[in-house]
């Protein structure tokens, strides 16, 4: 575990080398309900904005799209920040997406998807991200009960069409192999030079950019800190998240407010 002195130290000391990257949903913005809900916390587009300004590199990392990022975020202004959606498959920079087709099990999967949910229950939900697809039992009767009885059924979907399924709050994500936060945060500090690194998430699929984040630290070639944004009003956080992190914060508020002391720290 480091030691979060250090690296903030490293960060203030070469800011222009640091990159600080974030997760979206349960990070800059509590979890909601429903996704188009959701909505980044009060300044976090401004704490964000003013971090451009002072670093080399600032991103949010998240498993949506990134043009919807930007929208929920309200960052479509803001010169300089990376929005990486699905996982790191797109790129938004300088107001232009990039973005591949999505891989062909995807359309596939999609076809068969209502077959394999015939019979869950009325509260299940399925978001069509076009790269991924991601069933949400969130709204059902039993939550943790509808997801396990549905995991074996996608786990076939997903082998069927050549897709991996990664678990996360109340829902299973059937999405290309080898596509997460880890590879995407590596491919950013390999475009960016980073050598200071800081990720901010708060789900299982932010601890592929956990690992990361290890491995490079112990390769020597970062100072990096893994932060854990937690709420403590959330029963449904993930231990393994806080587990591992060199930092706990308290939900999203507490990011928008550390980042801001660290606005302050650059001044």
């Amino acid at each position: 575990m480091t030691s979060q002195p250090d690296v903030l130290a490293a960060l203030l000391a070469d800011p222009g080398s640091s990159l600080v990257a974030v997760d979206f949903d349960g990070t800059l913005a509590p979890i909601v309900a429903r996704p188009e809900d959701a909505r980044a916390a009060p300044g976090a587009r401004e704490v964000l904005a003013d971090l451009v300004s002072r670093l080399g590199a600032v991103a949010i990392v998240s498993g949506r799209g990134a043009a919807e990022v930007v929208e929920l975020a309200g960052v479509g202004d803001v010169a300089g920040i990376r929005v990486l959606g699905h996982y790191g498959l797109q790129q938004w920079h300088g107001g232009v997406v990039a973005s591949p087709d999505p891989v062909p099990g995807i359309a596939v999967a999609r076809a068969r998807l209502a077959d394999v949910l015939e019979g869950a229950d009325a509260g299940v939900r399925v978001e069509d991200k076009q790269h991924s697809l991601a069933v949400h039992t969130r709204g059902a009767l039993h939550p943790d009960t509808e997801l396990a009885a549905l995991e074996p059924a996608l786990e076939g979907l997903a082998d069927a069409c050549g897709l991996e399924i990664v678990p996360g709050r109340y829902v299973l994500e059937l999405r290309p192999p080898g596509v997460d936060k880890g590879a995407a945060l590596r491919a950013l500090v390999e475009q960016t030079g980073a050598r200071i690194v800081v990720f901010i998430g708060d789900d299982l699929g932010d601890l592929p950019a956990f690992d990361a984040i290890d491995a490079l630290r112990e390769a020597g070639e970062i100072a990096g800190l893994a932060v854990a944004s937690v709420d403590p009003n959330d029963p449904d956080a993930p231990p393994q998240v806080a587990e591992r992190a060199d930092m706990v914060l308290a939900g999203p508020s507490a990011v928008v407010a550390w980042l801001a002391g660290l606005v302050a720290m650059l001044d």
